[in-house]
């Protein structure tokens, strides 16, 4: 699979990250995460070629085996987990992903906090929030939320870093940028209480402009840079 017009792709992203935060009055960095799930070794090393430094992975197993194909071409992105963690893979995580977007619950989060300690390292994790309620979505409930950052925050081998969620799939630009303040709003007061939590991860391929609007630090980007997946 040739990915040839990537960079091309990527300038109408950062152009289009441009005018939305100046829509939303923001003007801090938005970092992007390419996230190559289905497109092989070869997308992640066109993704580092365009300058992308930020490689993202819904999967675990998926990851590694790209970490060792990539590594042996020398090229070592700094690696996301952006997908669903479940407990039995925690061990996998402590020092090879960078940040994990995941953290749902506190059987998780205590789960990945020992493993981080038996490594002896320390994982910086974004608690994920599922703000639009669907059944379908990962996520710990809204309400439930403030408990499990105060919670996580009290792991001594994780870092909370802030808050990730996805909007519902749907071309509604309100129904997007509405979960999305939502998100930033709970980030606000858990911040006024207290907590740093300096990443809002929110915005994917369908919405991205709406979550930089909403002022988004991070986005997750597949087939917005790479085209669209095989079957």
């Amino acid at each position: 699979m040739s990915f040839g017009d990537l960079p091309e792709r990527l300038a109408v992203i950062r152009a289009e990250i441009a005018r939305r935060q100046a829509e939303g009055g923001w003007s801090h960095p938005v970092t992007l995460v390419a996230v190559t799930k289905g497109f092989g070794a070869e997308a992640v090393a066109a993704a580092v070629g365009a300058g992308l430094a930020d490689v993202g992975e819904n999967r675990v197993q998926e990851a590694l085996a790209k970490m060792d194909a990539v590594a042996a071409r020398g090229l070592v992105p700094r690696w996301h987990l952006v997908g669903h963690l479940q407990r039995n893979k925690a061990r996998f995580v402590p020092a090879r992903f960078v940040l994990v977007h995941s953290v749902d619950s506190p059987e998780l989060a205590r789960e990945l906090d020992r493993r981080a300690a038996t490594a002896a390292v320390r994982v910086p994790v974004l608690v994920q929030v599922n703000v639009s309620g669907e059944a379908q979505k990962g996520g710990c409930d809204r309400a439930a939320a403030p408990a499990l950052v105060r919670e996580v925050a009290r792991c001594e081998s994780l870092a909370v870093e802030g808050l990730m969620t996805m909007a519902p799939f749907t071309d509604d630009v309100p129904v997007q940028r509405r979960t999305f303040r939502d998100l930033r709003t709970l980030r606000d007061r858990l911040q006024e209480e207290g907590l740093w939590l300096p990443t809002l991860s929110m915005g994917m391929s369908g919405d991205y402009g709406s979550a930089v609007a909403e002022g988004a630090t991070l986005i997750r980007l597949g087939t917005a840079l790479f085209g669209p997946r095989r079957p």
